[in-house]
């Protein structure tokens, strides 16, 4: 039921935000170090996702795709796609098996939850929304960015009411409880690797209800037929043959 999400999550944020007062940005070196490995490999990462992307009708939009989170801010009307390797810790291997560099930095990873390429269509807007709690972050590599005749990123991204205009290669690391939005200003498709990250540092009681809120979102997804829906979607793409998924 939407009003119990929603007042769960009401709950969570007025939790974390009493206890915590960093802001929306945060330092990627010190709070997520791994990061350095997802950018100095952004160009092969790059190729991978373009060739997930020859399958493009095959990648579900979001809010077909998003079973952990809530899917107001799009509808059948916005072209947002993802194609999802691993989300809370499940991951897709038909999917993810399609991409060897993700993959390899992903095993090297532990603090990574989810992973996945964000495919934005051209003249889209996704509006302002907020992620349900401040214990997991958001990192978002940029990898294929169109651009305005004059070399502007023609893609914006919008955090607590700042605009970030990012280029090719570029990283960010921010708090996505914050209110956030993205507009595509060009007739190109823009593309990013985003990947939730696990918050360390944290005090010991939000620790634990962190760890909690992601195991009951990881337990949802497992439960559900989310996972299986998804696996089917990309059997098109020239994934490897098993049968089934492992968990």
């Amino acid at each position: 039921m939407p009003w119990i999400y929603n007042c769960a999550v009401g709950a969570l944020r007025w939790w974390f935000d009493r206890r915590m007062s960093d802001g929306a940005i945060l330092d990627a070196e010190k709070l997520f170090p791994d990061a350095g490995m997802f950018v100095s490999n952004w160009k092969k990462i790059s190729i991978e996702a373009s060739r997930a992307m020859r399958h493009l009708n095959n990648i579900p939009r979001f809010h077909m795709s998003a079973s952990a989170q809530n899917r107001d801010s799009t509808d059948d009307s916005t072209d947002w796609r993802v194609f999802i390797m691993r989300a809370y810790g499940v991951t897709l291997y038909r999917n993810l098996a399609q991409c060897p560099t993700v993959a390899d930095i992903l095993a090297r990873s532990p603090d990574v939850l989810s992973a996945s390429f964000s495919i934005l269509g051209p003249r889209t807007l996704i509006p302002p929304h907020r992620g349900p709690f401040r214990g997991v972050l958001r990192g978002y590599l940029v990898l294929s960015m169109p651009t305005h005749r004059d070399g502007t990123p023609a893609s914006v991204l919008t955090i607590d009411q700042s605009d970030y205009r990012l280029r090719e290669g570029d990283f960010v690391l921010w708090d996505d409880s914050f209110e956030h939005a993205v507009r595509n200003e060009s007739d190109e498709y823009r593309v990013v690797l985003l990947l939730d990250v696990r918050r360390r540092s944290m005090p010991f009681d939000l620790a634990v209800l962190s760890s909690a809120v992601v195991w009951g979102i990881h337990l949802s997804i497992l439960l559900s037929r989310w996972k299986s829906r998804l696996s089917f979607v990309f059997r098109a793409q020239g994934s490897r043959s098993d049968s089934t998924d492992r968990d």
